[in-house]
């Protein structure tokens, strides 16, 4: 996709006070979250991640409360093996593990 930047220069225009909003969520993240949760936690809305990934905000809503039917294929070929799938989101203060994605 074109027109990706880094989170740091999505942010650079911010408020020392949202930017604080947003440290004290970051703080307070589990380890487990959906995509919903974890866009919330980071104080993005569908429609700023809509812009960002080009796209429309539904498209961003439909993914938030999708379950990837070609992922739940996935896991289960993995659990029938006997093992567990996970997918996780690396971030600098640490990882997240994406629990809606079937």
């Amino acid at each position: 996709m074109s027109g990706r930047k880094p989170f740091s220069e999505l942010t650079k225009d911010w408020s020392k006070n949202r930017l604080q909003r947003v440290e004290a969520r970051k703080a307070g993240l589990r380890e487990e979250m959906t995509l919903a949760e974890l866009r919330k936690a980071l104080d993005i809305t569908q429609g700023a991640l809509a812009k960002e990934l080009d796209v429309q905000q539904p498209f961003v809503a439909k993914l938030e409360g999708s379950q990837d039917a070609r992922i739940s294929k996935v896991r289960r070929v993995i659990e029938a093996m006997g093992g567990e799938l996970e997918i996780k989101a690396h971030f600098p203060e640490g990882d997240v593990t994406i629990s809606n994605l079937g």
